[in-house]
């Protein structure tokens, strides 16, 4: 069974950095893309970018110059370190391979 799994969120300063980790089990993580998302309170799910098998990256242009990603195939897991952080980045982020979503985590920026 396919688990994905995100750590990392949490309350943050406006310009704070902040890294959110996606665990992967049940697959062969190393031949999957994955992908980051985010919703916000009262808006619909975006994308926020993927890293494919070779970790090339792709990123939005809206988030391309403050987050980034990356991934370990060793430990299963893909990163996405988010910095310079503004109020409107608040949301619930999400991974994604396949079909297959994790459960999210809160990112709140707040002074």
């Amino acid at each position: 069974q396919v688990q994905l799994v995100e750590s990392g969120g949490g309350l943050v300063q406006p310009g704070g950095s902040l890294r959110l980790s996606c665990t992967a089990s049940g697959i062969l993580f190393s031949n999957y893309a994955m992908g980051w998302y985010r919703q916000a309170p009262g808006q619909e799910r975006e994308w926020v970018g993927d890293i494919l098998r070779g970790g090339n990256t792709r990123l939005p242009n809206s988030v391309k110059d403050r987050f980034t990603i990356s991934r370990d195939n060793a430990k299963n897991t893909a990163y996405l370190q988010l910095n310079n952080l503004v109020p409107e980045d608040t949301a619930v982020y999400y991974c994604r391979t396949e079909g297959y979503w994790g459960q999210g985590t809160l990112v709140t920026v707040s002074s």
